[in-house]
């Protein structure tokens, strides 16, 4: 069939038109397309190729400083270069080779760092591939010199200046102040959720005491530092980096908020010196007016800067393994059988009950039967008031006054001073300590109650447990006319740059619901285990400062010798717990001092001379009376008065002998 030019002209036109709408709409396509990258998308596709070539390097947060009373360092952060790597980033070939090389890294610690690396790479979901790590920690300046003449060949790697935690006075107050040491996997997680910066693996937290308790003032918010790198990952110049960079390249680090405490250092150096040639034991010594602590011993301690920096296995088996348990904070974490440094509450009760007064007589014949049972007295001491009775010790008075008051009453007046229940000062784990009642026993032992339970209460042994902070609350209850402190370790809290953000003033928990006369009787009887010759402490009487205090010996749970034993060692597992609680000056109150020597023996032979010799030092050295305070302290000293001569006569009487 002929088709004639004419039709093959149309058909080519038509095609043509088709072709050129095609073309027509693929190019609107392409330019759609780039509009939308170019200016809808724009913005979010340069961030993500500005994202490709710079690199983010955090910039560590300087921790907060702890200081003493009186403006000494006690824990701070000294400057330290360490090596950081980003592990997406890392050759784990040739720039792991050359990095071992130039830092002389045994091959070890090669592998190890290799591998933890690698943990990191191996999860593709994993986003600790893109966070900053640390390779190693306090570089020398050798390293140092190395890597910076040889960064070009190690991407992703670099280095940064880390504050590493340090602690001047090493063991000092260590129990108090704490330590720090790397957050865990699990932690990041959890802790992160609380905090207002993150925490990211390698970040050290606050384990213990100060460091742990104010963790959030003390840890400050950290900063960051932008740089441009190349395809290799090595960085631009600056020139380049500021046409890519325009806007900041650096935010700085928040700092740390600083803590003062109530803790002094020189006060604390003379409570370990007493301390000397005792393997075990505490001190707490507190301001009677305020509730401040001036120091906290806990024997043995710990080196907070070995803590924080890293133990060698040895180091961690030999914390652990010690019978002297040097972890734990015996002031508030440990408590004890207070034997007779309990006392004094035992007989405010029967004073405050009526049960007894200062005028009545009991006489102790070196024992005290009851039932089948017979309770020892160290010696007869003959007819007694309850005066002459602290002041001796007796066991057998205070077994007749247990009887006599019952042990709810004797938990009544011991829970008024403050027993049984935690002090509230918060830097550690705190232990309530233990006060005994007949519902208790009834509760535990059904059926088993029996009122030798109660005379052993009496004289702080049986059920009731006590801290040593709980003691130095109570004694200072006594001297300061029976205020009950909560007491207090914080001074206040500062910024970096000196402004108060919190002050932290005395803070009265409660008067006591006790007599003005019976604390004064109390008093009385505390001087003369110091002053009088019968006294239990009258061997350590000091002639510059007037004490006023009581022994305790405290009965611990006898064992067996175990196969290892030397005869010393199971020896003195067997000895009793040596306590003395002082209070000095005893005319007018301004410190108590508290003093456990665990496995001590005699709480007048081996606690009192230490608490004396506290408080003779604290007075010549710290505090010397002499002279007055640069600020006049307004608070009212306690001044001890004699008990009232026109007692009344109570249920009592009929054991005047």
């Amino acid at each position: 069939m002929f088709v004639s030019s004419r039709s093959e002209l149309s058909e080519f036109k038509r095609r043509y038109r088709w072709m050129r709408m095609f073309v027509v709409l693929t190019f609107l396509v392409f330019v759609g397309r780039l509009v939308h990258l170019q200016i809808i998308d724009g913005n979010e596709h340069h961030k993500e190729s500005v994202d490709n070539v710079v690199r983010k390097v955090s910039i560590p947060a300087v921790r907060g400083r702890i200081f003493d009373s009186k403006g000494r360092v006690l824990a701070t952060s000294m400057p330290s270069h360490t090596l950081v790597a980003i592990p997406y980033y890392f050759d784990m070939g040739k720039g792991y080779a050359r990095m071992v090389q130039l830092l002389g890294l045994e091959e070890a610690e090669a592998e190890a760092i290799g591998e933890r690396i690698k943990e990191r790479l191996e999860d593709p979901t994993d986003m600790r591939r893109f966070q900053q790590m640390t390779i190693v920690e306090r570089i020398s300046q050798e390293q140092l010199a190395a890597i910076k003449a040889h960064g070009d060949e190690l991407p992703g790697v670099d280095i940064v200046d880390l504050p590493v935690r340090y602690y001047p006075y090493g063991n000092l107050a260590s129990h108090v102040i704490g330590y720090m040491n790397e957050v865990s996997v699990d932690e990041v997680a959890t802790k992160s959720g609380e905090a207002e910066e993150p925490y990211r693996s390698g970040d050290r937290v606050g384990r213990k005491g100060i460091e742990r308790f104010y963790e959030s003032e003390l840890r400050g918010i950290r900063g960051w530092r932008k740089k441009v790198v190349n395809a290799r990952g090595l960085p631009l110049t600056r020139k380049e980096t500021e046409v890519i960079l325009p806007d900041a390249r650096i935010q700085e680090p928040r700092l740390g908020q600083d803590v003062t405490l109530t803790i002094d250092v020189g006060t604390e150096k003379i409570v370990e010196q007493a301390l000397r040639g005792h393997p075990s034991g505490a001190v707490v010594v507190m301001e009677v007016n305020s509730g401040r602590v001036l120091a906290v011993a806990s024997k043995p301690n710990i080196d907070p800067n070995k803590m924080t920096n890293g133990l060698s296995y040895a180091e961690h088996q030999a914390l652990n393994d010690s019978a002297f348990r040097p972890r734990i904070d015996k002031t508030l974490y440990e408590n004890y059988f207070p034997g007779s440094v309990f006392k004094p509450f035992t007989a405010m009760a029967a004073l405050e009950e009526g049960i007894i007064t200062s005028d009545d007589v009991i006489h102790c014949s070196g024992f005290h039967e009851f039932g089948r049972r017979t309770f020892k007295c160290p010696r007869a001491h003959g007819d007694l008031t309850l005066r002459e009775a602290l002041v001796v010790s007796c066991n057998v008075f205070f077994y007749n006054l247990a009887e006599m008051t019952g042990m709810d009453r004797i938990a009544k007046y011991a829970r008024e001073f403050g027993f049984g229940e935690p002090t509230g000062i918060g830097y550690n784990n705190e232990a309530a300590g233990h006060i005994p009642t007949r519902s208790w026993y009834d509760d535990k032992f059904p059926g088993q109650f029996r009122i030798g339970h109660t005379l052993n209460a009496a004289i702080g042994q049986g059920n009731t447990k006590v801290t040593l902070m709980q003691v130095a609350v109570a004694y200072s209850a006594l001297a300061n006319g029976g205020t009950i402190y909560k007491p207090q370790v914080i001074r206040r809290i500062e910024t970096s740059e000196g402004d108060v953000v919190k002050e932290f003033h005395p803070e009265v928990k409660r008067r006591v619901a006790v007599s003005g006369r019976s604390i004064d009787l109390m008093m009385e009887g505390l001087v003369g285990v110091v002053s009088e010759k019968d006294g239990t402490a009258h061997s350590t009487m000091s002639d510059k400062v007037q004490i006023a205090g009581k022994t305790g010996t405290a009965q611990v749970a006898k064992r067996k010798r175990n196969d290892g034993d030397t005869q010393a060692q199971y020896h003195y597992s067997n000895r009793d717990h040596a306590w003395f609680a002082a209070i000095a000056p005893a005319d007018a109150p301004e410190i108590a001092v508290v003093v456990l020597v665990e496995h001590g023996g005699a709480g007048g032979e081996h606690a009192a001379p230490i608490a004396v010799e506290i408080a003779e030092r604290y007075f010549e050295e710290i505090a010397p009376r002499h002279e007055e305070p640069l600020i006049a302290d307004k608070t009212e000293k306690k001044k001890v008065r004699l008990p009232s001569q026109d007692s009344e006569t109570t249920a009592a009487s009929s054991h005047r002998r």
